[in-house]
């Protein structure tokens, strides 16, 4: 039985509440298992279930009575520490153009491996965490997924919606055989225009440190910096067991510069965008 880990990753925004939502399935080589993680603007919850609760039928997911895809989530988790109930509905997605890993999904034996299936789309709906309502009316939403035996040793995140669009950035040591190299994917979704930074298209992390990224593809360049507090801690897998801590704000103070030669194409000091920054 082969170590490996296939998460989703659902972030709910809205003017001023935040709930990310990740179920994920797991081997370790030793034994099975689901989880069910939340993330809310002060607190993460996080609980397992037997192998045999997960279920997957094309784009839908069930663990339990819990239930996710396009169409919306709907959860009804009794555990010791935490309770939460209520269902949320998504609307007008937006794909990217292609697959984030471009030619790295043809790769073999890569630690992990990333998708985005929405860059924004509507949400409404309520989830009761603990009694605490989160409600969204016409909220944002982001979803994308990871899958493969490990998280990255090294890597900095962040997604971000703001009202022309939203982004998303992933800088990483990726690991292959004996070499590694930083990987870098991400999108700017802007005013309906999709830029896209890849390793496979020349991008290069010029700079990594104190919370900050820069990253230069040709005359385009996008900076990110964190200017909120350290993060909640999160599991995260290592051999398929979720035994790694991290830590994600899923909804801090960030800084982000997009230009094009001397042109400035976005600039925004986001207020609750995500981040995560692990080196």
């Amino acid at each position: 039985m082969g170590e490996y880990f296939c998460g989703w990753y659902y972030r709910c925004q809205s003017d001023n509440q935040t709930l990310a939502i990740i179920p994920s399935v797991h081997q370790t080589g030793e034994r099975n298992f689901c989880t069910i993680q939340l993330i809310t603007d002060t607190s993460t919850f996080h609980t397992q279930f037997p192998y045999d609760n997960f279920q997957k039928n094309g784009d839908e997911i069930r663990i339990g009575s819990n239930q996710f895809g396009k169409a919306g989530i709907w959860l009804d988790i009794h555990a010791p520490d935490f309770r939460v109930e209520g269902a949320i509905g998504f609307s007008d997605f937006t794909p990217i153009r292609y697959d984030i890993m471009g030619p790295f999904q043809y790769v073999p034996f890569m630690q992990c491996r990333h998708s985005v299936y929405s860059m924004r789309h509507r949400v409404d709906g309520q989830i009761r965490v603990n009694g605490a309502p989160y409600v969204f009316d016409n909220a944002v939403g982001y979803l994308e997924g990871d899958r493969g035996h490990s998280f990255p040793k090294e890597y900095v995140w962040t997604q971000c919606s703001f009202p022309e669009g939203a982004l998303m950035l992933s800088v990483a040591d990726i690991p292959l055989g004996r070499i590694h190299f930083t990987g870098v994917i991400g999108i700017v979704l802007l005013r309906g225009k999709e830029y896209r930074l890849a390793t496979y298209l020349g991008a290069k992390a010029v700079s990594i440190k104190d919370g900050e990224v820069i990253v230069r593809q040709g005359r385009f360049c996008l900076c990110v910096k964190q200017l909120g507090s350290p993060g909640h801690p999160l599991q995260a897998p290592v051999g398929g067991a979720m035994t790694r801590t991290i830590h994600e704000h899923p909804s801090c103070k960030v800084y982000y510069r997009f230009t094009h030669g001397d042109v400035t194409l976005l600039e925004l000091e986001a207020p609750n965008a995500a981040f995560e920054y692990e080196y």
